[in-house]
């Protein structure tokens, strides 16, 4: 059993974790990117259900109201921008959090998109891993018990909603790439991630960054993490690539 535990919040004694896992339902009718952001959420602990037209999301919001929705602006079928209008005349719906995807970059397109009722907007081609983190930082907003803030294994604490780090009590000071590549391994714990999968999770697919740049940021990950005699966190599984060792803490 992995030894990665979701800490209390604190000052409430409740366990950001404790329910079920969030639920988001992404609304985009390019097959290959709504594969890729489900493959990102899956990743990360998210129920994730599709819908590539305006009517199934309809259809599928009528079924089972999810914890969030990524929504694309131009669907066939009916609008995203009139799917967020009736969603937010729905009682049901209401204060539903919805990120709406568009290729409209202009200043009144955005304006428009979120006075009909979207909480954020991203605009393509966008950074995955940016995405993932309004993803977090909405529901963490708007369903503060669907997602966990702090993740512990062993004397190690990682604090995602202050962005900070701590070792057997002790500040440890990562760098914004070293902050998201623990955190990603140390959430999915004895789970071996290829120096490629990890440049799509952490750095994104549109980062053009050669794939030993993964190795550089790991050795400092190991550095700031461990003082000499301390044990390292990180495994690395030769020919395949890196995990957070499932057994860290233990004993």
């Amino acid at each position: 059993m992995s030894e990665v535990q979701i800490a209390p919040e604190r000052g409430t004694g409740r366990t950001p974790g404790s329910a079920a896992a969030p639920r988001v339902l992404i609304v985009e009718d390019e097959s290959a990117l709504s594969m890729l952001l489900a493959y990102n959420l899956e990743a990360e602990g998210f129920v994730v259900d599709r819908a590539e037209r305006g009517d199934e999301a309809e259809t599928r919001l009528a079924e089972t109201v999810p914890d969030l929705v990524i929504l694309d602006w131009m669907l066939p079928g009916v609008s995203g921008l009139e799917i967020c209008r009736r969603m937010r005349a729905r009682e049901a719906t209401r204060t539903l959090p919805v990120i709406m995807l568009t290729a409209r970059g202009e200043e009144s397109e955005r304006v428009r998109g979120l006075s009909i009722g979207a909480d954020d907007y991203v605009v393509k081609p966008f950074s995955v891993p940016e995405l993932m983190a309004r993803v977090r930082a909405l529901l963490r907003r708007a369903r503060p018990d669907r997602v966990a803030t702090i993740l512990v294994a062993g004397g190690l604490e990682l604090d995602r909603q202050n962005w900070r780090v701590r070792r057997a009590g002790r500040e440890v000071h990562l760098g914004p790439t070293e902050f998201r590549l623990l955190d990603h391994l140390m959430e999915r714990p004895g789970r071996v991630f290829s120096r490629a999968q990890l440049l799509d999770s952490v750095w994104g697919l549109s980062a053009e960054i050669d794939e030993r740049t993964v190795d550089v940021h790991v050795g400092r990950l190991r550095k700031a993490l461990s003082e000499p005699g301390e044990r390292d966190p990180i495994r690395t599984v030769r020919g395949a690539g890196y995990s957070f060792d499932e057994t860290f803490g233990k004993g």
